[in-house]
C-alpha cells in the first residue's frame, strides 16, 4: 500500500520563481565599513537590482544600450560610445584654461600699476 502525502502549500519551480522576480524586480543593498580606532578606512556600498529587461527599462535604467563593450551600436555611434562627451570635456577644459589665463593676466595688470603707483 503507497501512501501519498499531500502539501497545502502549492509547490512552485525554479522557473516560477524567475519568472515572478525578474517581472516585479528586487534590490538587494548593503553596506561594508572597515574601521580601525573609530577611523573609516573603506566603505563599500553594494546595490543589486535584478530584473528583467522590459522592467528595467520602465525604471529608466538602460546602460547597456550605450555601453561599447555590449552593443554594437554604441560601439559604431559616437554619440554613445562617449567620444562625443570626452571631446565636450576637452573643449570645455580649454574654455577654462583660457579663462584662468586671463585672470592670471588681470592679476599681474593689476600687481604692475600698484606696483607704478607705489614709485610715484
Amino acid at each position: 500500500m503507497s501512501e501519498q502525502i499531500t502539501h497545502s502549500i502549492q509547490s512552485t519551480n525554479l522557473a516560477d520563481i524567475l519568472e515572478r522576480v525578474l517581472d516585479k524586480g528586487i534590490v538587494i543593498a548593503g553596506d561594508i565599513q572597515i574601521k580601525l580606532a573609530d577611523v573609516e578606512l573603506l566603505t563599500i556600498k553594494i546595490r543589486l537590482l535584478i530584473a528583467s529587461v522590459d522592467k528595467a527599462k520602465e525604471m529608466g535604467i538602460n546602460w547597456w544600450e550605450t555601453d561599447s563593450y555590449l552593443s554594437s551600436e554604441a560601439k559604431d555611434n559616437p554619440e554613445y560610445s562617449g567620444e562625443k562627451r570626452n571631446i565636450e570635456l576637452e573643449e570645455r577644459v580649454k574654455s577654462l584654461e583660457r579663462e584662468l589665463v586671463k585672470t592670471e593676466v588681470r592679476a599681474k595688470a593689476k600687481v604692475e600699476a600698484k606696483k607704478a603707483k607705489a614709485k610715484a
